[in-house]
């Protein structure tokens, strides 16, 4: 589909606050590569610039997700969504300003852009990529593809203030289509469970995939439930990396 094809779009495709690119930090990222390989049918390259031990993966071609190496061990294995920026210093600024935390500051990576990872008041991760050479997502909203973004927040009005604050044009702007939700933790989670983002990837059949996850060694966190935004399930890989499979309605 020609309109799902960021390459298509130009050099404006993703616009400040929109979900450009995810990651997952693995510890073993071979494994990581039989496992989504089989699941999503990704296919893998080494990425044009040197991105710290990292793979591309890819759908029909154009790049979807990367699997880096975690670089601490003691670190979580996690999928990390990226919110696209033409200014990554100046919004690191302004999520401070905001409440939130500065992680990891702006570093760039070789020619493909510049990243940054932050939280929010509440405590939930999120990185931020300003464009060089890689605008982000090659395709999107397909089958095996980045859907949707949701924050599984304790504190909805104080993330509603914060992300609305940050991101307005993405969200509420002329012709915004949010790839990006937000939902109590205690809606999916139990109430322990921190304030996190769950990346979401477009199934056909969310029963289906959850069959094939359980074959290749990863788990149901969560069977399907409906949302207003499709049938979701959420599943962690053979790695103890979470994520979401989305079958829209």
């Amino acid at each position: 589909m020609a309109e799902n094809r960021a390459s298509r779009y130009g050099e404006d495709a993703f616009g400040e606050g929109v979900p450009c690119w995810v990651d997952a930090q693995l510890p073993d990222i071979e494994a990581g590569k039989r496992f989504y390989g089989e699941l999503f049918g990704w296919t893998f390259t080494d990425p044009p610039t040197a991105y710290g031990g990292s793979v591309w993966a890819h759908q029909e071609g154009e790049p979807v997700a990367a699997l880096a190496r975690k670089a601490d061990g003691r670190l979580p294995s996690v999928w990390t969504v990226y919110f696209a920026t033409p200014d990554i210093e100046g919004l690191a600024d302004r999520v401070w300003a905001a409440g939130g935390q500065v992680v990891t500051a702006p570093m760039p990576v070789g020619d493909l852009g510049t990243a940054a990872l932050v939280t929010d008041p509440d405590g939930a991760v999120f990185g931020l990529w300003e464009a060089g050479t890689h605008p982000g997502f090659g395709r999107r909203h397909e089958p095996h593809t980045f859907a949707w973004a949701e924050l599984y927040a304790r504190d909805t009005e104080t993330a509603n203030t914060f992300y609305g604050g940050l991101f307005h044009d993405a969200l509420f702007g002329p012709g915004a289509h949010p790839d990006f939700g937000r939902a109590p933790v205690s809606d999916v989670f139990p109430p322990e469970m921190p304030p996190h983002f769950l990346v979401h990837f477009r199934v056909a059949d969310c029963e289906e995939v959850l069959g094939t996850v359980n074959r290749l060694g990863g788990r149901v966190q969560a069977p399907p439930f409906e949302t207003s935004y499709g049938r979701v399930a959420v599943v962690t890989d053979n790695q103890g990396a979470s994520f979401a499979v989305l079958e829209r309605r």
